[in-house]
């Protein structure tokens, strides 16, 4: 059984990510040691952010297994993808302070948990 900590935690990051539908979102991301594999790409908001992580990871598998007509997979693959890259984060517009802020790779994995978890609960 959860405790009361855990379930406050929970309860905070669905919570927040309500208020982060629609802030404009920054995806920093390099895919190796290679400072040449750098990029971004920014989005409306942060589901829409996770989204796109989610299809670096399908973009990925595609060009790895170029001959399979469907390919499927779990979280466990996507966090191990991202824990694969060189560097990944996220920049999430902040209102009230008119700047963005940074979140690490584990603030990303526990986001495209609950970003999956939403979508099977629709």
């Amino acid at each position: 059984r959860p405790s009361s900590s855990n379930r406050v935690q929970a309860a905070t990051a669905v919570g927040s990510m309500a208020t982060e539908q629609k802030r404009h979102t920054i995806v920093l991301v390099q895919f190796d040691d290679s400072k040449e594999s750098r990029s971004w790409t920014d989005y409306d908001g942060v589901p829409e952010a996770l989204d796109g992580v989610c299809q670096l990871y399908e973009q990925n598998l595609k060009q790895v297994n170029p001959n399979l007509k469907s390919i499927t997979y779990e979280i466990s693959d996507i966090f191990g993808y991202i824990d694969s890259m060189g560097d990944l984060c996220c920049l999430v517009f902040n209102p009230q302070s008119n700047s963005y802020i940074p979140h690490n790779r584990e603030w990303i994995k526990a986001r495209v948990f609950e970003h999956f978890k939403s979508l099977v609960q629709q």
